[in-house]
């Protein structure tokens, strides 16, 4: 018996040790791999419920320490929600037949979940807060919306751009512009808008709108600096946007944004906490349970509630109803991981080991036995 071909999956396959959100170089092998603990299952039951029947939560707290796999999850679910084809295999259709073929109503309830037209943002938040500082109170807001922006195929990394060009989506007139200011310029906009305040790139600008409006060119010279002074950012707007592009989409639409390291982000700034659960708030109440957040952290938000003092845990109760739903990953999901992704042998290899072990299990506990002084 050759020890590599007794395994069920090949032992060269190439296994990443650690999860990240940005990565979506492997997504169908990803969705594969992946294993449905009895612990996960039993975590994913409520989720998918309240998914599929919102009652007004909105957001899911995800936690577990260090490798426990909570960014795993929180990124498998973004693919399943959203259901896309990756090298030809559906990814809700793959992880609902590794449900356990007991659990018929959660099986029942993934596949309802991905016939639910749907986007997926997934974001880690402290790679994504580069444009901000953490002293900046809104500062987990000017996340979303440059995440936001990103997933619409705008600039989010300079909000006054990206509100131009929003503009013109709403307009109808993005797509023209963009194709005409290629053709004026040689250059493409997606290139340009990173020097918008260049004067050859404003005049560029200019140029095009006077044209697409039949209008003099010299009242768009300054458009996006009048934007940029006129800007004012709040969780009210951002939710009206949301809404509006859900709204944009087919009936019963999704938007739904996956945040990974959160309660690292926001640690003990009760600020930022209280930002993340505004915006839940305020998406929950606009979008009526069309936008999801789903989050991760290394302590449950109960552990981070009651490190607040008593007036910042009564500011705080809001955010435990907001975020209702609660996974938390232990060590023992990670023995069950190893034990189905790695270990598990094929049938008839797995008999013959039975009947080694039967034989052989004298001597090796014999072997395997030590004394209490090691």
């Amino acid at each position: 018996m050759i020890i590599k071909n007794i395994f069920d999956k090949n032992i060269n396959r190439n296994i990443e040790t650690v999860i990240k959100a940005d990565d979506r170089e492997n997504i169908s092998s990803e969705v594969e791999e992946y294993v449905i603990t009895r612990e996960i299952a039993s975590r994913l039951e409520p989720f998918f419920e309240s998914y599929n029947n919102y009652h007004g939560v909105n957001g899911v707290w995800i936690s577990g320490f260090f490798g426990s796999g909570k960014s795993h999850l929180l990124k498998i679910l973004s693919y399943v929600l959203e259901d896309k084809t990756y090298d030809g295999k559906s990814s809700g259709e793959i992880f609902a037949n590794k449900i356990d073929s007991n659990n018929a109503l959660l099986k029942a309830n993934v596949t309802k979940a991905t016939r639910i037209p749907s986007e997926s943002v997934l974001f880690n938040i402290d790679q994504q807060a580069q444009i901000t500082t953490k002293s900046d109170e809104n500062a987990v807001l000017s996340v979303f919306y440059k995440v936001f922006y990103d997933h619409l195929g705008f600039f989010g990394a300079q909000m006054p751009v990206a509100q131009f060009e929003h503009w013109l989506y709403n307009e109808k007139k993005y797509a023209a512009f963009v194709e005409q200011y290629n053709s004026l310029t040689g250059i493409t906009w997606e290139t340009d808008r990173r020097k918008y305040f260049a004067p050859k790139v404003k005049d560029a600008i200019s140029k095009v709108l006077g044209g697409l409006y039949n209008d003099d060119p010299s009242k768009y010279k300054s458009i996006i600096d009048e934007i940029r002074k006129d800007l004012r950012l709040s969780i009210e707007d951002f939710s009206e946007r949301v809404n509006s592009y859900i709204k944009s989409k087919e009936k019963g639409f999704h938007l739904n944004f996956f945040v990974d390291e959160v309660g690292q982000y926001i640690s003990d700034n009760t600020k930022l906490m209280l930002n993340l659960q505004t915006i839940a708030e305020s998406l929950a109440t606009k979008t009526r349970g069309h936008a999801w957040i789903l989050v991760t952290s290394q302590e449950d938000m109960e552990k981070v509630v009651l490190d607040m003092n008593a007036k910042q845990q009564n500011d705080f109760s809001r955010i435990q109803a907001r975020f209702g739903i609660k996974m938390n990953l232990s060590s023992a999901n990670v023995d069950e991981v190893i034990e189905k992704r790695l270990l598990k042998k094929k049938s008839e290899p797995q008999e013959q080991l039975k009947e080694i072990f039967n034989k052989e299990k004298v001597h090796l506990e014999s072997l395997l036995s030590f004394s209490e002084e090691g």
